[in-house]
C-alpha cells in the first residue's frame, strides 16, 4: 500500500497540535513540575505530557515504526541500527523557554528513513502555528499554504542571521564578521530553523551543541522549503540515528544561490 507522506505529514502535525495543548495546560498553571535530567538540563510536566499525546497518537496512524523521543531516547544503538525507518520525537523543544514564559518552544516530530528526516511537523503553541513538510512535496504553514526559503547570495548586505540568545559563542561571531552588516534575529527552539524555511531570515550557523530530535522535524520542513542543513566541517546534510544522538557544529542555510561559509 503507498502511503501519501504529504496527508500523513497533516496527520502528524495534528498530533504535535494536541500535544500543544497538553502543553499549554500546564504552561497556563503554577505548578511546572520541574526536575533535573542527568545532564543538568530541565524537564517538566509539559514535556511528559506532550511526549505521552505523541507516543499514543503515533499508534493510530497508518504507518507504524519505532519512536526515539528525547524523553524516552534509551534504545541501545545495538538495536537502533537496525531501524530503516522510525519517528524522531522532541516533545518540548525550548523547555528554558517554556519556564521563562517566552512564547518560544515548539513540538516536533520527523520521520527518519535511511538517516534522512523524510517528514517534518512543528507546532508553536503559543502562537498556534503549524508547520509540516514531506519529501518531494513541499513545505507548508497550516492555514497559510506553501511556504519558502528566501534567495539570497552570501555577498547580499544585511543578510537575517539567527542566533540563539544563549549560544553566541566566539565561534558564532566569527562566522558572522564573514558577512556583510549582517542583522541578528534571536529566537527559541526550533523556531530558528523555521525562520529560514519560511523567508524570514538566511543562516542559521549552530556552533555549538545539540541533539538530533532538536533538528529533525524543522530540517525536514526547511529542506523542502529549499534550503539546507549541513555539517559545518563537511558541508553535507546532517544525518540521522548515529551511535550518539548529538548533531555535528551546522549552518542552516536559505536558498543560497553559491558556496557556503565556514570557520
Amino acid at each position: 500500500m503507498e502511503i501519501d507522506y504529504l496527508k500523513l505529514a497533516g496527520e502528524v502535525g495534528q498530533i504535535t497540535r494536541r500535544a500543544g495543548a497538553a502543553i499549554l495546560e500546564i504552561y497556563n498553571s503554577n505548578d511546572f513540575g520541574v526536575e533535573q535530567k542527568d545532564d543538568d538540563s530541565p524537564l517538566t510536566k509539559a514535556d511528559k505530557a506532550a511526549n505521552a499525546v505523541i507516543v499514543e497518537g503515533l499508534k493510530e496512524l497508518i504507518l507504524q515504526a519505532p519512536v526515539v523521543s528525547e524523553e524516552g531516547k534509551d534504545i541501545p544503538y545495538s538495536e537502533r541500527q537496525q531501524y530503516t525507518r522510525f519517528w524522531l520525537v522532541d516533545p518540548l523543544d525550548g523547555t528554558k523557554e517554556f519556564i521563562k514564559r517566552n512564547g518560544e518552544f515548539t513540538v516536533n516530530v520527523a520521520l527518519v528513513e535511511n538517516g534522512r528526516p523524510v517528514l517534518g511537523a512543528v507546532y508553536v503553541p503559543a502562537t498556534d502555528e503549524l508547520y509540516y513538510a514531506a519529501q518531494g512535496r513541499g513545505a507548508w504553514q497550516d492555514g497559510s499554504g506553501q511556504i519558502h526559503a528566501a534567495s539570497f547570495t552570501l555577498q547580499d548586505p544585511n543578510l537575517r542571521v539567527v542566533a540563539s540568545r544563549s549560544h553566541l559563542n566566539d565561534k558564532t561571531q566569527a562566522f558572522m564578521d564573514q558577512l556583510n552588516e549582517p542583522e541578528i534575529v534571536s529566537r527559541g527552539s526550533s523556531l530558528k530553523i523555521l525562520e529560514l524555511a519560511r523567508g524570514a531570515a538566511h543562516l542559521y550557523p549552530r556552533l555549538a551543541p545539540t541533539m538530533e530530535w532538536d533538528t529533525a522535524a524543522a530540517h525536514a520542513i526547511l529542506a523542502e522549503a529549499g534550503g539546507r542543513l549541513v555539517n559545518d566541517d563537511t558541508g553535507k546534510e546532517l544525518v540521522y540515528n548515529k551511535e550518539i544522538l548529538r548533531n555535528p557544529h551546522f549552518v542552516a542555510y536559505g536558498r543560497v544561490s553559491e558556496g557556503q561559509l565556514s570557520c
